[in-house]
């Protein structure tokens, strides 16, 4: 079955944190998917705008709000890096192919949720999380595990803030490699906090981002600490 094709024009465009963009597009009419799936987009090259690779990116928002946001990590010297830093801008058109892939919620079970992601693997999380309480109703409890390297690299503070607020049955975590502690006063490594997460309850776990930390912590949940397999999910990015 083809994979749909859309034209897309960005709407918006910020610089998050040091090396991480938002971009956000305008939603075509026609473009349905499940929180937790990406797309493809057409990257030209610098030099030349008929030489066009695909690159992935999870869709970022929830399928109730009326734009399509993604986030981009530079990757110095990259296609891509020079497409968002130079050539993306409000109102650029992009051809965008999707949805894609199957890192979907677990609907089936009754267990809570536990999300970990690196830099941007957040992108489904955030589409996924809105997507459960704001528009399912989900009253299961749900952690949200975010590991980067220092806290002037996590992005979207404000937003996870305001939805612990607002919904009891969230909380959200971060991870920083400086041991610089939290909102919550929380510190220790990704791998130390996820085992205490895991060790406190047993929860489907939902792993996206650096592919090295996703296989470290899926092989530690498959392994030391006896999640079953069937309740771990992984997306990795390259």
């Amino acid at each position: 079955m083809a994979v749909p094709t859309f034209q897309v024009s960005c709407c918006g465009k910020r610089l998050l944190c040091p090396g991480v963009y938002e971009l956000r597009f305008t939603k075509p009419d026609g473009f349905v998917f499940v929180p937790g799936q990406f797309v493809l987009f057409d990257v030209p090259a610098a030099d030349d705008p008929a030489d066009v690779q695909v690159r992935a990116y999870s869709v970022a928002s929830a399928p109730a709000e009326p734009e399509l946001l993604f986030v981009v990590k530079l990757v110095e010297g990259g296609r891509a890096a020079r497409w968002v830093r130079d050539d993306v801008r409000e109102g650029t058109v992009v051809a965008m192919r999707g949805p894609l892939g199957v890192f979907h919620v677990d609907r089936s079970t009754t267990k809570p949720y536990l999300f970990i992601a690196t830099g941007t693997g957040a992108a489904p999380f955030r589409s996924q999380v809105r997507w459960l309480l704001e528009e399912e109703g989900e009253r299961r409890p749900m952690d949200v595990l975010l590991g980067v390297r220092r806290p002037e690299d996590l992005f979207w503070e404000e937003e996870w803030r305001a939805w612990e607020r607002e919904f009891p049955q969230l909380r959200v975590h971060a991870s920083f490699l400086d041991r610089t502690p939290d909102w919550h006063g929380e510190t220790g490594t990704l791998q130390d906090r996820a085992c205490r997460l895991i060790a406190a309850r047993p929860s489907g776990i939902y792993l996206c981002g650096s592919p090295f930390l996703v296989r470290e912590l899926k092989e530690s949940c498959l392994g030391a600490w006896g999640v079953p397999k069937e309740d771990v999910h992984v997306e990795s990015y390259v």
